[in-house]
Order: C-alpha cells, then sequence, then structure tokens
C-alpha cells in the first residue's frame, strides 16, 4: 500500500492534461477502422506515453533550472488549459464516431454505434491506469536504486548511474520474455500447423500429384500448407467446363521446409520434380515464394490457371513453419535464401531451353513472399536472358526494390498507386486500378505491383514518428479517410496497430488481398492468348461464387 500511495502521490494534473492531447489524437482514423475495444486500448496506451512525455519535459525543465509559474498566475492558466483541453477531448471524442463510420462505410462495413464510445472511454482510462502503475513502479525501483547510490557517490553521477541499471534491468526482463513467446509460437505453429509427419493423411495415389506415387518429394515433408496446395485448385475438368475450351490439369510443385537441410537441396529436388512431371513443356512456368508458414495464396493461383487453360506450371519452396511476422523478425535471411535459391535454379535451367520451345518464365509472391521472390529477382544475373515478368502482391513496406521503384515513380503520381516511366516496365494495380492504363505498351519484361491504398504492411512508415508517410501528403484514396491527419508519435502507434488488424479487414482492404483484385494484374503480366476484357468478368464472377479465398473448382 505505501508503494501505491507513493505513486499516486507523485500524480501530476499538468502531465494528465498533456495525455488527454495525445488521447484526442488518437481518436483520429488511420488506414484501417478501429473497434471499441482495439480504440480504447489505443487511445489508453497513447494518453500514457504522452503523460510520460510532458513528465520527462518537467523534470529536465526543473533540472536546467528554468523559471516556473507560481500562485494566482499558474492557478489562472491551469483553469485556462484546463477547460481548452478538455473542451479539444470533447469535440474529437463525439467526431470520432464519424471519422470512423466514415471508413467503415468505404470498407462495406456496418456502421458503429454510438453506444461504443463508452467502451472507448472505459478500455481508455482503465489502460491508462495499468500503463500508470507500471510506469510509477519503475519509477519507485529507480527510487530505490538511487538511494541505495547516494551513499556511495555524488547525486548527480547517482542519478545517471540509477537510470541506466534500471534501463538495463527492464531491457533483460522484456527481452526474456519476448523471446519465451516467440519459442511457444514457433512450437504450435510447427507441431499444429503443419501437421507433419505422424499427423500427415495419407500420399495421393495419382502418380502426376506431387508427394504421390513415383514423387521426388515426401508427402509428409511438405506440411498441411503444401499438401493443401498440390490437392486444391482447379483440374482440367473445371478449367475446360469454365472456357468451353480443352483444357489440361495444372502442374503443381511443392518442396516442404522438412524435406531437406539447405535451400538449394529443396530448390534441386523442385526443379527434379519440374522435369519429372513434364512443367517445361508447358506455355507458363511461376517460380512463387509462400508467405511466412508456407501458405501459397488460392485467390492468386487458381485464376491464373483458368486464364491459361490448365497449360501452367507453379513451383515453390517452403522456408519456415512461422507466421509472417515472426518470420521476418527470425528468418528474414531464411526466406531470401530459399526465393534466391529456387529462382536461379530454376532459370539457370530454363536458360539452356531453346527459347522458342520453353515455357514463360514469372516471379511472384504475396506479403512476406513478394519481399523474398522481389530479393531473388536480381535484374543483373536476368540481364543476359531475363524472365518474361513478375508479379508481387502487397510487397512489405522494408522491401529495397520497392522502395527502389516507389521513389522512381513520375512526380505527383500518388503513392499509393504512383507511375513508373512510361508503363512499359513497372505498373501498379489496386483494388479500384487493374494496370491496363499506360502512356506506352508493354516491353518485353511486365512487373506489376498490387497493393490496396489501405494496406498498412506496404504503407507503414517507420519514419512516421516524426514526420508524414509520403502518401499523407496526396488526396486519400477512395478507401481512405479524409480526415486523417499526421500527428508525431501517435501517428506512428496508429499505424503499428493498423498494421496488427490488416489481415482482418474486408477482402479488397488493409492486408485482405482476394481473387477478384489478382485476376486483372494477372491477364496484364501473363497476357493470355485471345482473352478479353469479357473474359476478366466471368472469372471475377466464377471466383466470386467460390471458397473464402480461391474460385468456385468444381
Amino acid at each position: 500500500m505505501h508503494i501505491i500511495k507513493k505513486i499516486l502521490a507523485s500524480f501530476s494534473v499538468p502531465c494528465l492534461l498533456f495525455g488527454f492531447l495525445f488521447f484526442a489524437a488518437s481518436l483520429t482514423p488511420s488506414l484501417i477502422p478501429r473497434g471499441p475495444m482495439v480504440q480504447g486500448v489505443l487511445g489508453g496506451v497513447v494518453m500514457a506515453l504522452g503523460y510520460l512525455v510532458a513528465r520527462i519535459v518537467g523534470l529536465l525543465w526543473r533540472a536546467g533550472d528554468l523559471p516556473q509559474l507560481s500562485g494566482q498566475t499558474a492557478r489562472l492558466t491551469m483553469w485556462g488549459l484546463t477547460i481548452v483541453v478538455v473542451s479539444f477531448l470533447g469535440w474529437t471524442v463525439a467526431s470520432s464516431l464519424k471519422w470512423q463510420n466514415a471508413l467503415r462505410t468505404k470498407m462495406g462495413l456496418e456502421p458503429a454505434d454510438a453506444l461504443d464510445l463508452i467502451s472507448i472511454l472505459t478500455a481508455a482510462f482503465l489502460t491508462f491506469a495499468v500503463v500508470f502503475i507500471v510506469m510509477g513502479l519503475v519509477e519507485w525501483l529507480f527510487w530505490i536504486v538511487q538511494k541505495r547510490l547516494y551513499r556511495i557517490m555524488p547525486p548527480r553521477r547517482a542519478n545517471v548511474l540509477a537510470a541506466v541499471v534500471v534501463g538495463l534491468l527492464l531491457f533483460v526482463v522484456t527481452r526474456d520474455g519476448l523471446f519465451d513467446q516467440t519459442v511457444r509460437a514457433l512450437d504450435t505453429s510447427y507441431e499444429t500447423a503443419q501437421e507433419l509427419f505422424d499427423a500427415a493423411p495419407p500420399p495421393p495415389d495419382d502418380p502426376n500429384v506431387v508427394g504421390g506415387a513415383n514423387s521426388l518429394i515426401d508427402w509428409a515433408s511438405m506440411g498441411q500448407p503444401g499438401r493443401d496446395f498440390v490437392t486444391t485448385g482447379p483440374d482440367a475438368a473445371a478449367i475446360s467446363a469454365f472456357t468451353g475450351r480443352p483444357a489440361l490439369t495444372p502442374i503443381r510443385v511443392y518442396v516442404g521446409r522438412a524435406q531437406s537441410e539447405t535451400p538449394r537441396e529443396r530448390s534441386e529436388l523442385a526443379l527434379a520434380e519440374l522435369k519429372r512431371l513434364g512443367a517445361f513443356d508447358r506455355e507458363v512456368l511461376i517460380v512463387t515464394s509462400p508467405t511466412g508458414t508456407g501458405w501459397m495464396d488460392p485467390g492468386s493461383h487458381d485464376p491464373v490457371e483458368y486464364m491459361h487453360d490448365g497449360d501452367i506450371a507453379t513451383v515453390g519452396a517452403q522456408y519456415s513453419y512461422l507466421q509472417s511476422p515472426l518470420a521476418l523478425i527470425l528468418e528474414t535471411r531464411t526466406g531470401l535464401d530459399q526465393a534466391t535459391s529456387l529462382l536461379e535454379i530454376v532459370h539457370n535451367y530454363w536458360k539452356t531451353l531453346p527459347k522458342d520451345n520453353r515455357p514463360r518464365l514469372y516471379a511472384h509472391g504475396l506479403s512476406l513472399g513478394a519481399w523474398s521472390s522481389m530479393y531473388a529477382t536480381n535484374l543483373f544475373r536476368l540481364v543476359d536472358d531475363p524472365i518474361n515478368g513478375a508479379f508481387w502482391a502487397g510487397p512489405p513496406f522494408p522491401s529495397n526494390f520497392w522502395n527502389y521503384v516507389q521513389n522512381a515513380r513520375v512526380p505527383d503520381s500518388p503513392w499509393v498507386l504512383p507511375t513508373i516511366d512510361d508503363g512499359s516496365l513497372v505498373r501498379y494495380a489496386s483494388h479500384y486500378s487493374d494496370a491496363s492504363k499506360a502512356e506506352a505498351d508493354w516491353g518485353q519484361m511486365r512487373i506489376v505491383f498490387l497493393q490496396y491504398s489501405s494496406d498498412p504492411i506496404v504503407f507503414y512508415d517507420p519514419f512516421s514518428l516524426w514526420r508524414a508517410p509520403p502518401w499523407m501528403n496526396d488526396p486519400p484514396a477512395p478507401d481512405a479517410s479524409e480526415h486523417i491527419q499526421f500527428i508525431p508519435i501517435v501517428t506512428q502507434f496508429q499505424l503499428a496497430l493498423d498494421m496488427a488488424l490488416a489481415f482482418g479487414a474486408p477482402p479488397g482492404h488493409g492486408h485482405a488481398y482476394y481473387a477478384q483484385d489478382y485476376i486483372p494484374p494477372w491477364v496484364q503480366t501473363t497476357a493470355p492468348v485471345g482473352w478479353t476484357d469479357a473474359d476478366t468478368e466471368r472469372l471475377k464472377a466464377h471466383c466470386d461464387l467460390g471458397v473464402q479465398f480461391g474460385c468456385k473448382n468444381n
């Protein structure tokens, strides 16, 4: 109780008012609509951060022996600030419902209820209380260390050393906690999500299915993502029923992470399986990089197989068992090495084939797979015999190649949907743009980026702590809020939270890419023979009748 009383005794009303300003700022919209509890927690954390900033400024002010208000002047100033801050807070709370509902309407969501404001305020103040107590306990620890050091050294030196000691203690505690959580997440992903070996279902009898009879790839080691990829999707009958033309059953090759120790071994095995199945006799060959868990999005792969009458082969190799955020942190190098090895080995063999008797070769990836695929597509290595193109969806913001292309955009073209030179090499697609329009016709190589303007995985900016992201300087995109404002520190927290919410956004927004928006970019990238705009609309409708991610394949 003594500790709690001491913590509460240090409570500062001026710092709380500054925290209120941060809370008010957190109510402004960002890229993804926020539910009441999520908004409340965000507001509470940001309010505590504003309180802490004001507290630090106050300590520095006093340490610098700078002038301070006192007496009647101080009281009048405090009352004036309180009235202004509370009035501003009331206005933002009242306006926040309108801001959020405008964004929700653009994304096809039901409007939020006015009663949600009560949940937001309750969650915010409870969160602030918890964070305030935690900050108080940290301060109490500092006091204890400080008092001990006062006995053996001068006060100034003791203050600095006490801050260093407490900082190191917090670093060790949080580092170990995060490490334990990561290990638990890895174990869960490995044992339950992948269903390796003992948990694997019986292999298929079909010799033309990877992992089945005569296959060079072990069925159990492919894991659940790989087995789903090679056994689902349209067959010749489904494709022919849709197109009215003769069709082939597409070839799908997948090598699991557990198959071999090194990326090169997995890649060489993938090449051998491609040869066994006759993949290099097909019209189109796609080298794709999966997401962190090894998942291959059927919403992307199903449509392109329809538009090429099944005369197509796709190959991918798994590099991780982890969810993409964990894989991004812990296995970035592994993903880049696997994608590079697979594309290099396939491309090197492809180059040995006669140019008039080999498939058109493309690179592809979604999200973390897009990042690794972009890294693997080394234009200097490909310059002597380039691939035919690449299609990358939802490229994460740290991707070097994506950043290079973005910054080469035509001046004044939108950051979220830029124009690159005359459009003969690189074009962009979105939920509202199909990459078909450009100043020039396509050249020898075609590169298409699909990125939703509301996708924070793409448009998060680590520098938004102190400056506005480039896209905030443009007019808002069709599915973006007109009320987005850059606010130092607060915007950083909003965008970080947006990334966590991005996967649960409605299809066509956030990081929820779906089949209808994959179709036009695939048309532009792979140029299917005889394909028309009417075919695109028919395929969109067909896929809209399908399962959650792919197309209706029966």
